[in-house]
């Protein structure tokens, strides 16, 4: 990678460098059991640059943990495939970061809890059924379930997942047929 010329890309890059230390020390040790000084080290900054470019500890986590948006296509099911391929894979750093420290730090708590309201919600919009509100929160609850069984307890059925059990289990429990309406 060439290294930034202008004094505003050195900048640019220097908080991108942080920000990506900082997810990866919060994804690691969660909010409670990160430094600024771990975040700087792992940066190869000096703290003060951090909080320079970041404000606080809590500023920077607010930040380091936003998940991206996800819309929901016209096709559920594949949408939901493809949200439960994410899951499976190595989590994002940002998303490491969050599932961490979502039940003992109350900013994450807020977060998670925006972010998978706003995953209900849209969910629920492409049903027609009474309970599609309901529905939509079993689903998206489920899939928070599987990625904290599989990357933060290492559940042992869950380590190696074949294809052929993707296909054959995994993806219809997460796409049950629905009764019409």
């Amino acid at each position: 990678m060439d290294e930034p010329k202008t004094r505003a890309a050195k900048r640019a890059a220097t908080a991108q460098r942080i920000l990506e230390a900082a997810q990866a020390e919060f994804g690691e040790h969660g909010r409670e059991g990160t430094t600024v000084r771990a975040i700087a080290q792992r940066a190869q900054v000096d703290p003060s640059l951090v909080i320079q470019h970041y404000g606080t500890k809590n500023d920077l986590f607010a930040i380091a943990t936003q998940l991206p948006s996800e819309s929901t296509d016209d096709n559920v099911a594949e949408h939901l495939s493809d949200v439960l391929d994410v899951r499976l894979s190595e989590l994002p750093p940002e998303t490491r970061a969050l599932v961490r420290s979502m039940l003992t730090t109350p900013e994450a708590t807020q977060a998670m809890r925006d972010f998978l309201n706003e995953r209900v919600t849209n969910l629920a919009r492409t049903s027609k059924h009474d309970d599609a509100d309901l529905q939509a929160a079993l689903t998206v609850s489920s899939i928070l379930g599987l990625t904290i069984a599989r990357h933060f307890l290492k559940l042992d059925a869950l380590a190696e997942i074949s294809e052929a059990q993707l296909e054959t289990t995994v993806r219809p429990w997460l796409t049950p047929r629905r009764p019409t309406a």
